[in-house]
Parts: C-alpha cells; structure tokens; sequence
C-alpha cells in the first residue's frame, strides 16, 4: 500500500511539474518587458524600464509566495473569500503590485490602477497595476497582472489584453457610484 502512495505522489508531482512554467526564461521575458515599457514613450528612462521589468517579475512571484497560492486564481479566491487565506484576490495583487512600483519612485513611469467589469454573468470583476509613462493614462501603458496566472507576471498593451477590457479605476468607481474612492488611483 505504501508504495502505490508512493507512486501516486510521485507521479502527481511529475504531473505538477509538467505543468510550470520554466524559470529559465524569465530572463527574457523581463527583457522583453523592459523593451515593451521603453517602447511606450522616448521620455521613457531605460534604467528605470529595466529595474520596473525585474521588480514586476519578482514581486509577482514574492507575492504568490507571501499569500501562499497553491492552487488556481480561482480556487485561492474561494479560500480567501472563505477565510482560509487572509490575502490573494485580484485586488490584492493589484494594490500590492502598485505599491511596490510606487515605492521606488520613478520620474519618467507612473503606476495606475485599471478595473475590468465582467463581459458576461461568467466572469468576475477584475484589478490590476498599470505601469505607464509619466502624464498617460492606463490606455498608454502596460497592464501587469500577477493574479491571472497565480503569481506568474502577465502583461500586455492596456488595450492588447484579449481577455479583459480595462477601465481607468476611478472611472468604474464614479460609474458605480462609490462614495468612497481613494486617493490612489
């Protein structure tokens, strides 16, 4: 009996395994970030594109660690909105992500905020950070979305995304009638 678990749990974890993402290419994919955050405007400083790219890659994996995501976006959803895990929802990773940005600092980058509304009864609402160039709003920039993928960084052109149609965050907010809007957009 011990044995077959054994080999349950191995092949499971082959499995598992099977399904990642490589890490080794995270290099490139940082690189190709840097390039796409530089492309949004020559005011741009490519120092700060670069150190963008890399915080954006390893906060969204810091981030899935830190709220110990273990299964889909969805499935951890239910375990926070169930009081299982305390943090990890979309607009967790979205506050979170805009803070860090935020905290370095940057001259020539801003950090937004961008909302998706469901297309159809099926989806949820949707959070994500925004990196754009300074004086453009969430349609000039880049989406970055570590909650998509449980903690592996997706990005794209605001507009480019397949999946959702951004909103600047505070439009949403004022549309719903939210009484209460922070100051951080």
């Amino acid at each position: 009996m011990k044995s077959i678990v054994v080999s349950l749990l191995l092949l499971a974890t082959a499995l598992v395994a099977g399904c990642s993402a490589p890490t080794g290419g995270e290099q490139d994919q940082v690189s190709q970030l840097r390039h796409a955050i530089e492309a949004l405007s020559p005011d741009v400083d490519p120092a700060e594109a670069a150190r963008a790219a890399h915080i954006a890659y390893s906060h969204a994996t810091a981030l899935a660690e830190e709220y110990q995501v273990t299964t889909s976006p969805i499935l951890h959803n239910t375990l926070v909105n169930s009081g299982v895990r305390q943090r990890g929802l979309c607009y967790h990773y979205s506050e979170d992500m805009q803070a860090r940005l935020q905290s370095e600092g940057f001259q020539s980058l801003t950090i937004l905020r961008a909302i998706a509304e469901p297309r159809n009864s099926f989806r949820i609402e949707h959070s994500s950070a925004v990196i754009a160039p300074n004086g453009a709003d969430i349609y000039g920039g880049i989406v970055l979305d570590p909650w998509r993928y449980g903690g592996k960084l997706y990005w794209s052109a605001t507009y480019d995304d397949p999946r959702y149609d951004w909103e600047p965050r505070l439009t949403v907010l004022r549309r719903r009638g939210a009484t209460r809007v922070l100051a951080s957009n």
